[in-house]
């Protein structure tokens, strides 16, 4: 008895707890993969130890096999997949780092990679595909069957970044003069149909959508009302042009599960879903705050000769600026040389000026990112943050003013630097609008070049009220 209790099998109940206290030595509290458990699964691939690696990896999810290899130095991750085999299978490729997943295609042949992208949905199959060199692309498209190779070439041919690399081509649409119960009948079998769907799409003679059908509505309807009296006929159309940043803002104003995309002629070619949807506002807004910093794309993964080339050219552009606010300093040496304290408050006026320029600047460029700030609000927008610098102006001011007052003995140096603070203030909270305003206009991006403008005037303005005043006041 003690011997087959001994080699008993765990009950159902302690294999759920088994697995729980596994998975929680694999994940710290904020679901992340633990480095102890990075580190053990590299010392099980150095070990040439594979069946152990597998064993480790094979109960995560592909989007932690995918953070696994991230997490990988770029000059193992060859090694790692290859002895993880099939578990870097499709969905781990397209839930990967676009530099990482270009280090491992390079390693596979067209036709692995052609059979990684049959498995995906149309989307995320041009994911993986669009960003290879052309003589590789093609390469893979020969490797595919033609149905699949004809829907990517089809995506491919949009725009990047648009409506038609993001929509799916896998979706369910059905005539209006069908009957629920026929809608069901034809769900249940036809084998083809993609699995996942929320919504049905109801098309007219000329496969234009003309109405959406929750599935739950069919579920719950009788078999025999008709699909024109079940549908709903106010809908949220996708032209397959359609920038996905504005693709996104559809989806979160009107609170969107899935929608669909037409074409030119207003057919259906396609439908966009959530979940992609909620990739590409990170995407966007993470692309958004970088651009501000002028860090590039920012990716820890990117080559370093690459990150440098971007972030330099930037940084070239801030020297000039840099060149530029202190050939205003020069302009009043005599009167700094004659009073040195102004050399040491100078740098106050300007710091603060570029503080309040870029918190304007970035409201700004997230209302227009947002269509918040349009051509209709833009004259209110701009007198409110005028409003907003005189008030913050006003305040710092007098701080300002009344601290070097007494610290100094000064009074006249306290007016002067409370003078110079209201009046960099306005002026960073006018150009920290007027801006990206101006450069959206122009259609250029605000978040690139922005900051260096906003920047530069703040830095100008600052030294030169501080130093001009000073001047005529006669300090």
């Amino acid at each position: 008895m003690s011997e087959r209790a001994d080699t008993a099998e765990p009950r159902p109940d302690e294999l759920g707890d088994i697995a729980a206290e596994q998975a929680e030595s694999r994940h710290d509290e904020d679901d992340r993969l633990k480095g102890e458990f990075v580190s053990a699964v590299l010392d099980a691939v150095e070990a040439d130890d594979r069946d152990r690696a597998r064993e480790l990896v094979s109960p995560l999810h592909p989007a932690d096999i995918a953070d696994l290899l991230e997490l990988t130095p770029s000059e193992r991750r060859g090694q790692v997949a290859a002895a993880l085999g099939d578990l870097v299978g499709a969905e781990v490729l397209s839930e990967l780092n676009d530099y990482v997943r270009d280090d491992l295609l390079d390693a596979l042949l067209p036709e692995q990679v052609a059979e990684f992208a049959a498995e995906l949905d149309t989307d995320d199959a041009v994911a993986i595909i669009e960003d290879m060199e052309e003589a590789d692309q093609q390469a893979v498209l020969d490797a595919m069957e033609p149905e699949d190779r004809a829907a990517i070439e089809s995506a491919l041919s949009y725009p990047e970044e648009s409506a038609g690399r993001l929509m799916q081509r896998d979706l369910v649409a059905v005539p209006e003069h069908m009957t629920v119960g026929q809608v069901i009948d034809y769900l249940r079998d036809n084998r083809d149909l993609t699995s996942d769907f929320w919504e049905i799409f109801v098309v007219d003679e000329a496969h234009k959508p003309i109405g959406t059908c929750q599935l739950s509505w069919v579920l719950t309807c009788p078999r025999s009302v008709a699909m024109a009296d079940l549908m709903k006929r106010e809908q949220t159309l996708i032209p397959v042009d359609m920038d996905q940043e504005e693709v996104a803002l559809r989806f979160q104003k009107y609170a969107l599960i899935s929608a669909a995309v037409v074409d030119g002629s207003g057919r259906l070619v396609g439908m966009i879903t959530v979940d992609d949807i909620v990739h590409i506002i990170s995407e966007e807004a993470g692309e958004d705050i970088l651009r501000l910093s002028g860090a590039g794309e920012g990716d820890i993964n990117q080559p370093i000769l690459e990150t440098v080339r971007t972030r330099l050219q930037w940084l070239v552009v801030n020297l000039g600026t840099a060149i530029l606010a202190a050939s205003v300093v020069g302009l009043f040496q005599s009167t700094i040389s004659q009073y040195v304290v102004l050399a040491v408050l100078m740098p106050i006026v300007s710091g603060m000026g570029g503080n309040a320029g870029t918190q304007t600047m970035a409201v700004a460029v997230r209302a227009l990112a947002t269509n918040q700030l349009t051509s209709s609000n833009t004259i209110r927008q701009i007198a409110r943050e005028f409003r907003i610098a005189s008030a913050n102006g006003t305040a710092l001011g007098i701080l300002i003013g009344v601290a070097v007052g007494l610290i100094y003995g000064n009074h006249d140096l306290g007016i002067v630097i409370a003078l110079a603070m209201l009046i960099n203030n306005l002026v960073a909270g006018l150009a920290g609008i007027l801006v990206p305003v101006t450069l959206d206009r122009m259609n250029i991006d605000p978040a690139v070049s922005s900051a260096v403008f906003v920047t530069a005037m703040t830095d100008v303005m600052g030294f030169f009220s501080f130093l001009g005043l000073a001047t005529v006041w006669g300090l």
